[in-house]
């Protein structure tokens, strides 16, 4: 991040371990899991802070953005990097989301990061994004714009099948929407939120 300058975490060097799906440990500043909403560090999963002398010291002519990404705890100021992760007791740092990113279906948060992960497992599957769709009664449903791998082939059930058979029925895309490409925003990268948008995709079944 930027406001991190800009390292925050780093797989180590041996004789450390790498540990697959792992960010690493603290690379410069220090790391802690936050309350989502509340001001306090917390175990377990929640939002990634960081706090160091490489942090901004804030939102310059801001102080609604200040208030808003910055708290106080043990002397100590952490900045809200908007990540949503978890620390292991060694340290090591997993990232499950991007926190605007994470769909709220019907008070079920689900992870669109994790989604990827079983639908990537599928043979057929060479690039997926889970992303948010309207819903009238849940609010948001799950949904997967999807690529195949070049000579494969798949269906949308037998892509949700497959995904039923990995996960929880919640989690389970509703929608899968099969593409020779998936849209990209303006930077290249592939995004999650406005994509329901740009492939019609305005509400669920």
């Amino acid at each position: 991040m930027t406001e991190a300058a800009h390292q925050m975490a780093s797989n180590p060097l041996p004789p450390r371990a790498q540990k697959p799906g792992s960010v690493g440990i603290a690379a410069g500043p220090q790391l802690r899991i936050a309350h989502e909403v509340e001001n306090r560090l917390i175990d377990g999963t929640g939002e990634v802070v960081i706090s160091g002398p490489n942090v901004t010291p804030g939102y310059e002519s801001n102080p609604d953005a200040n208030a808003k990404n910055f708290f106080v705890q043990d002397g100590q100021r952490w900045f809200r990097t908007g990540d949503q992760g978890a620390l292991d007791s060694e340290g090591y740092l997993s990232l499950t989301g991007r926190l605007k990113e994470i769909i709220n279906r019907g008070g079920e948060k689900i992870s669109p990061l994790e989604v990827d992960g079983v639908l990537m497992d599928h043979p057929a599957v060479v690039q997926v994004v889970t992303f948010a769709t309207p819903h009238p009664k849940l609010g948001e449903e799950v949904a997967a714009a999807v690529v195949l791998r070049e000579g494969h082939s798949a269906t949308e059930r037998e892509i949700r099948d497959f995904a039923a058979s990995r996960m929880a029925d919640f989690k389970v895309p509703r929608r899968v929407v099969i593409l020779d490409e998936i849209p990209k925003g303006a930077t290249g990268k592939l995004q999650r939120i406005g994509l329901a948008e740009k492939l019609g995709l305005g509400g669920a079944d």
